[in-house]
């Protein structure tokens, strides 16, 4: 065995035992019967974005194939945004999906019983500020008296406090406008708004299609993980499932972090950008879903911090409250 593949291999690993303990210590004592019985009644329902790791479970197809083996069915469903999708996570209407740093935050303040089961690396990247590309803004400073478009709750959140941080200037010395995405591009797009904060494919779109400009992008400011979140519930009742949907996520990132042509044809038939736009995006990609540790854990509680610092969310919140009880991890580890 290659020491890549020992990687590989130790990765899939630790993501299995994630949840394995759970699902021995919910079978035990069931009679077989109704454990095929049980399977054959459940769903994973999947919460989506275009862009990531999901996008390409789904247009592979793998996922469906491994759990039809168990008896359980997948369902797809795309979001906008990482806010609504954990607002469908929160009133039920899907059970597992990923989102960027904020969302978690402002859905775990708002009350939602969600968990955190995962994440990709650090993408910094991946997000940024732009502006158009005749815009005389040319610095983060610039941004003091403007108006910059940002989706309200989302990764990008964060990236425009801590851009503004770096350059001092007060948040309350912008004029935030809260759109979706495709709002927003059409409001930057007529010059409604000065700046955009916004991600990927979104930001590769806007670079490649309006020549928009990046003011700043998230190295040096912010990390941009992207986290794997499932309802409390579900995680507590189906633990099995979701091992083996981490681990068909940790597959695709390893053949997506070698097949990048691949990838981006993929992406273009799921999204229906172009496949010069989705290459742009996944190139700035980070493979490799892990369980989320301490270090992951510390950074996200900054982001709630900064955030309830400035009252962006009703109470301060401890993100580590959003794991899975410490017993069941510690259990599953050894």
């Amino acid at each position: 065995m290659t020491h890549r593949q020992a990687q590989r291999l130790s990765r899939r690993t630790t993501l299995g035992l994630l949840f394995a303990a759970a699902a021995g210590v919910m079978a035990a004592g069931m009679p077989a019967a109704a454990q095929a019985q049980a399977k054959e009644e459940l769903q994973v329902r999947i919460g989506y974005q275009k862009y990531g790791t999901l996008t390409l479970l789904k247009g592979r197809g793998t996922l469906e194939k491994r759990l039809a083996e168990q008896g359980v069915g997948v369902k797809w469903t795309e979001f906008p945004a990482g806010p609504v999708l954990l607002e469908g996570l929160n009133v039920g209407s899907i059970d597992f999906g990923t989102v960027g740093e904020a969302p978690p935050i402002f859905a775990q303040a708002a009350g939602a019983n969600l968990v955190y089961v995962g994440n990709e690396p650090a993408s910094p990247a991946s997000e940024a500020i732009v502006v158009p590309k005749g815009s005389g803004l040319r610095t983060l400073a610039d941004l003091k008296g403007k108006k910059v478009a940002l989706n309200k709750g989302s990764n990008v959140h964060y990236l425009l406090l801590k851009a503004l941080e770096k350059a001092g200037v007060a948040y309350a010395d912008i004029q935030p406008v809260f759109l979706p995405p495709a709002d927003a591009r059409a409001a930057f797009e007529r010059g409604s708004v000065d700046a955009w904060a916004i991600w990927d494919p979104f930001l590769a779109a806007a670079e490649k299609q309006l020549g928009a400009r990046v003011l700043a992008d998230g190295k040096g400011l912010v990390a941009n993980y992207q986290f794997y979140l499932a309802s409390r519930t579900y995680a507590e009742k189906n633990p099995e499932i979701l091992r083996i949907v981490l681990d068909e996520v940790a597959k695709v990132d390893d053949w997506g972090r070698n097949n990048p042509d691949e990838v981006a044809t993929i992406l273009a038939a799921q999204t229906g950008l172009g496949k010069d736009v989705v290459a742009l995006a996944a190139s700035r990609y980070a493979y490799g879903v892990k369980p989320v540790s301490v270090d992951v854990i510390a950074s996200q509680q900054r982001v709630a911090d900064a955030f309830s610092s400035l009252k962006l969310i009703p109470k301060p919140i401890v993100v580590k409250d959003a794991l899975l009880p410490a017993r069941q991890l510690a259990t599953s580890a050894k």
